[in-house]
């Protein structure tokens, strides 16, 4: 199991802080917006005299509002189609479990989100990826770059769209591409679309569940952690039409007894979170981002590529190696009592030896800290290189 890049180096940053250092987190995905009034309002009335068990599906009220929260994106489903689980990444554990057998292979494009590596491995599977570059924005490379790397052991093919960490945004094109793909080697197609209230071009979001004809083969990630700044309740689904795929799952669900139930309690109230709400969260990661990637991209040796969807960007670094930067700006490097933590880009590859001179920034901070987050970086760097 390889240690996670965006937390391997949380106890130098623990250290920095207790010795008064201020640590800007560019390296997790922890918005520091409120969370929805009427989520926090569930929290503080939650009035039940047992905290009990909820069924191991999770409670059919949740799942039932969730049916009207998708139909709003154009994805119809019914409530037992939806299964509530400890977050997102408990949904893509099951699922690799659920539809994999030990030594089969998935399909992922290159660098992905850490964890999909770090559950395959859990579970005996071998990522097979497709790589994209920073040069290009990480835009997909043709087909047939994912076609060759299917073999008799692949069984599916996962996505993450908007893309965490690239920010890369799938088009239509793509999406038909990928389920012609599924279509003619009878693949699984999991997609993690946690990020799809954050798209910030005019090309419209495809979910997986739009693609006709392989409605049977699609696993669709998701979870309430991002959209409404709640990772703590952990509540995330696993939906898909496919009842095979959902009572396999089910069996995993079993053993794990039941989802958070004060999670769920919160979650269902975040569905009637106003419109309002979501405008304004969209506008500040859309004003972050642009502040961000405008900030990066004048320091001198450093280049980000503009994303298009969640709150993440890869960044290339002016370095030789970038975890051994991200973990002296904790242990070695202060200035006017600041320092960065930045998530090193070798952990997102499939090759550790990729995205040596990369790190993963989440914009997620106010545009304030941003601005001496990116002052700091650039001192550091300066000084990093002049040692």
């Amino acid at each position: 199991m390889p240690e996670s890049p965006i937390r391997k180096l949380a106890k130098c940053a623990e250290t920095a802080e207790r010795n008064g250092i201020k640590v800007y987190h560019l390296n997790i995905g922890q918005p520091d917006i409120k969370t929805p009034e009427c989520a926090l309002k569930a929290a503080r009335s939650i009035d039940h005299d047992i905290l009990e068990y909820s069924p191991s599906q999770g409670h059919k009220s949740l799942r039932t509002k969730l049916v009207s929260y998708y139909s709003e994106y154009g994805i119809d489903l019914s409530p037992d189609e939806i299964i509530i689980t400890t977050g997102g990444s408990e949904a893509i554990m099951f699922a690799y479990m659920a539809c994999l057998n030990p030594g089969d292979e998935i399909i992922v494009t290159d660098p992905s989100y850490a964890n999909y590596m770090a559950f395959a491995i859990s579970c005996g599977a071998v990522m097979k990826p497709v790589k994209t570059t920073i040069d290009n924005g990480f835009r997909l490379p043709p087909m047939e770059a994912f076609e060759e790397q299917i073999t008799p052991k692949t069984k599916a093919i996962l996505i993450c769209n908007p893309n965490n960490p690239t920010g890369y945004l799938y088009t239509k094109q793509e999406m038909r591409r990928i389920r012609d793909l599924v279509k003619k080697y009878d693949l699984y197609l999991l997609s993690d679309e946690v990020y799809r209230e954050f798209i910030y071009t005019k090309q419209p979001y495809i979910s997986a569940c739009h693609l006709e004809g392989i409605e049977q083969n699609v696993i669709l990630i998701d979870s309430v952690s991002k959209r409404y700044s709640e990772c703590g309740i952990r509540i995330g689904a696993l939906i898909t039409k496919n009842k095979a795929v959902r009572e396999a799952v089910m069996k995993f669900c079993q053993a794990r007894l039941s989802p958070p139930l004060i999670g769920q309690i919160i979650a269902e109230a975040s569905l009637s979170t106003p419109a309002e709400y979501m405008a304004e969260v969209y506008d500040e990661y859309l004003s972050r981002r642009n502040f961000l990637i405008d900030g990066l991209n004048r320091i001198p040796g450093v280049y980000s590529p503009t994303p298009m969807g969640a709150f993440y960007t890869m960044v290339k670094l002016p370095v030789d190696d970038a975890e051994k930067f991200c973990r002296w700006c904790l242990t070695d490097f202060s200035y006017e009592g600041q320092t960065v933590m930045m998530a090193p880009g070798s952990g997102f590859y499939t090759d550790p030896e990729e995205g040596r001179d990369q790190v993963r920034m989440a914009y997620v901070l106010c545009k304030e800290d941003l601005a001496k987050a990116l002052d700091v970086l650039a001192r550091a760097l300066e000084a990093y290189n002049s040692r």
